[in-house]
C-alpha cells in the first residue's frame, strides 16, 4: 500500500469518526456530553482538512496517486 493511499485511508477513516461523533451528539440529552462530542467532531474536521491537504500535496507531487 502506497503512502497516498494509506493517508487517504486515513481520511476516510476520520471523516466516519467525526460523523459518529456528531451522531453521538445528536443522541445524546446531556448537554455536557454533547458539547464534548460537538467540539471532538469540530477538532476532527480540522485534522480531516489538515489531513486532506496533505493528499492534494501528495497528488501534486505524484500524479500517478490522483484519484485513487
Amino acid at each position: 500500500m502506497t503512502v497516498a493511499s494509506q493517508v487517504k485511508t486515513t481520511v476516510a477513516s476520520l471523516k466516519s469518526a467525526q460523523a459518529n461523533l456528531e451522531q453521538f451528539a445528536l443522541n445524546t440529552q446531556n448537554q455536557e456530553a454533547k458539547n464534548l462530542f460537538t467540539e471532538a467532531a469540530a477538532q476532527t474536521q480540522q485534522i480531516v482538512n489538515q489531513v486532506e491537504s496533505r493528499v492534494q500535496q501528495l497528488e501534486n507531487e505524484e500524479p500517478q496517486y490522483k484519484g485513487f
